[in-house]
């Protein structure tokens, strides 16, 4: 058991947030991750930069290409994190593609995770099929939670495969479209969540993908666990001349409609 499992034992109508490493500045990271714990937000998304990041939409696929203008990659994303469990108690998850992990190496990639205290990863384009075969045996080990993504199109069977070898929660993308904050669900989203939580699945849900404001975190968290919003987040830091303000202001707004309640 890790710090996901114990946060998912205890709380409902999770938030959780994804922000890209090394943006808008390359010594960010740490900045923004301190503001988001301190302004109440559950878990994070760490997002590793990636020249080709096939499931981000505009807004992520900018603030990445940024990020790497600015100098940011693995080596210096574990630097920064190096200290973090000294001031961080929520959980810290990453978020980013395979290419730039294998070049890194998996085992020495897992075990710099382990060592800054990171507690799960997201990986969209490592197939379960694959990560069952050859890592597996490696995240289990360290106890590292690999997080699987449910899309729409994803048939039962897989959904339930993913749900009965997952160790944390499972990542349920609102719809097949890259990411991007959109205005509110509509009636196919609503029956897509339905059907999963008809199926009765043992393992917690936090919804993703056109999360945006308090009303659409409402909306979802009646179908899940939580949501993890992204693109509206970024767009908050990419304009902020003042961080932890901005970024408290902007969670407030998220949990409550007037603020803080």
């Amino acid at each position: 058991m890790n710090r996901l499992n114990t946060l998912f034992n205890n709380k409902k109508d999770l938030l959780s947030v994804y922000f890209t490493a090394g943006y808008p500045q390359l010594n960010d990271t740490t900045t923004i991750l301190s503001a988001l714990e301190s302004a109440g937000v559950d878990f994070v998304e760490i997002g590793m930069p990636f020249s080709d990041p096939l499931a981000d939409g505009p807004v992520i696929q900018k603030s990445s290409s940024q990020a790497l203008a600015n100098g940011m990659t693995l080596q210096l994303l574990f630097q920064q994190l190096s200290q973090m469990r000294k001031k961080i108690a929520m959980p810290v998850i990453l978020m980013g593609y395979l290419n730039p992990v294998l070049k890194f190496g998996v085992e020495r990639f897992l075990d710099k995770c382990v060592e800054v205290g990171v507690d799960g990863l997201i990986i969209p384009d490592l197939p379960f099929e694959i990560y069952n075969e050859k890592y597996r045996r490696l995240f289990e080990l360290r106890n590292i939670s690999n997080i699987f993504l449910i899309t729409p199109q994803t048939i039962p069977e897989r959904v339930k495969t993913l749900d009965e070898n997952t160790t944390s929660f499972l990542y349920i993308v609102s719809s097949a479209a890259v990411t991007g904050a959109k205005a509110g669900l509509n009636s196919f989203q609503l029956e897509y969540f339905n059907r999963i939580n008809d199926m009765e699945l043992k393992s917690p849900k936090l919804i993703g993908f056109g999360i945006s404001d308090h009303n659409s975190y409402q909306q979802v968290c009646q179908y899940s666990n939580g949501a993890i919003i992204g693109s509206a987040f970024i767009k908050v830091v990419e304009t902020s001349i003042n961080l932890t303000k901005d970024i408290t202001s902007f969670v407030d707004s998220i949990k409550s409609k007037n603020g803080r309640p």
